[in-house]
């Protein structure tokens, strides 16, 4: 469970859960994040202000004007994990990606890479039900998991300085898609026309830690429909 509760400034305390990245190691820190949440959104007697997971850290922003850091670190430290089993339905998610040569900017490099056949490599990425172990980065960008070891490859020796949005990238076991136009030094081998951040709506974010992700192959033609019926 929480391996070490550190105050790491007079505003901030950061749960450790341990050094390895799993599943079974996120999905505690999505529960905790999930439990602390839900304490924030009642009374919130402890000054809690914000809550941010990532693969197995936590991060707590409290008011230190309440001078309560006391209680807030025995509350902290005595989190059980029978106590927020989460309870949660999981969000099961399907997105569109068409794999095409304009938008798979580097499966030809990944296939030489791994020495894995390009169509094998799709197989493979459209076969694996991925796991959203955090958003970062920029808003709406999950890192999910787990990619077949046999596609890890590494980030590119230099990022590109623009990255399409929705396009769809992979490093290591882990998957990304570009939610807005940015720099980026994944390996790209596919585009979903589907927005994962919309500013406008009650709910911005698509995805959210803990989501279950399908991916579904589409051709260029469903690609573009499916991009007019959104814009």
């Amino acid at each position: 469970m929480i391996k070490n509760v550190k105050q790491i400034s007079e505003q901030a305390f950061l749960l450790d859960f341990g050094d390895e990245v799993t599943r079974e190691i996120n999905q505690n820190v999505i529960n905790t994040f999930n439990f602390i949440s839900k304490k924030m959104q009642k009374n919130n007697p402890l000054g809690l202000k914000n809550c941010v997971p990532s693969y197995n850290k936590l991060l707590i922003h409290f008011n230190p004007s309440k001078k309560n850091k006391d209680e807030l670190t025995n509350f902290l430290k005595g989190i059980d994990r029978f106590q927020i089993e989460s309870n949660v339905n999981i969000d099961e998610v399907e997105i569109p990606v068409c794999y095409d040569e304009e938008f798979a900017l580097d499966i030809k490099d990944v296939s030489k890479k791994t020495k894995i056949d390009e169509d094998l490599i799709i197989n493979s990425h459209l076969s694996t039900q991925f796991f959203v172990y955090m958003i970062g980065f920029m808003p709406g960008l999950p890192f999910m998991g787990d990619l077949e070891t046999n596609l890890n490859v590494p980030r590119l020796m230099t990022p590109r300085l623009q990255v399409p949005p929705g396009s769809v990238g992979i490093v290591d076991k882990f998957c990304v898609i570009y939610p807005n136009q940015s720099p980026g030094g994944w390996n790209i081998i596919g585009r979903t026309p589907i927005k994962l951040f919309d500013k406008n709506k009650n709910k911005p974010t698509l995805l959210n830690p803990g989501s279950k992700v399908q991916i579904c192959k589409i051709s260029k033609k469903e690609f573009l429909a499916i991009q007019k019926k959104d814009e």
